[in-house]
């Protein structure tokens, strides 16, 4: 039974992680170790690994831009920040997650 709780809240927190990563550009732009930090802050662990085929795709589908930033301390920053379409396609995913935990919580709350 572990085996498949784990698989399910690895697939629930893959499900998550776009939405999760979208959210943080939404006050201001980044840089992978700024993503990575805010989330473990939020308790999301995610690894350069995982990251950055996910900006790529993101970027890919025009969601998100780049720019590169001279660094005080070493080499420049690539720093992401969200498109006009993807603060589009995050306020759909807000909506979708409103409806989603709504349904939850619901049933939740009725099956206490």
């Amino acid at each position: 039974m572990a085996t498949n709780i784990d698989n399910l809240k690895s697939q629930m927190r893959k499900g998550m992680l776009e939405f999760c990563v979208l959210l943080l550009f939404r006050r201001s732009d980044a840089y992978v170790s700024e993503i990575i930090a805010k989330l473990k802050d939020a308790h999301l662990i995610v690894v350069e690994g995982t990251l950055y085929p996910l900006l790529t795709r993101l970027k890919n589908d025009g969601l998100l831009t780049y720019r590169w930033e001279e660094s005080p301390t070493g080499p420049p920053r690539k720093y992401y920040s969200i498109t006009p379409l993807g603060t589009r396609f995050l306020e759909e995913l807000n909506r979708s997650w409103d409806e989603i935990s709504t349904t939850v919580n619901h049933l939740i709350d009725k099956n206490k």
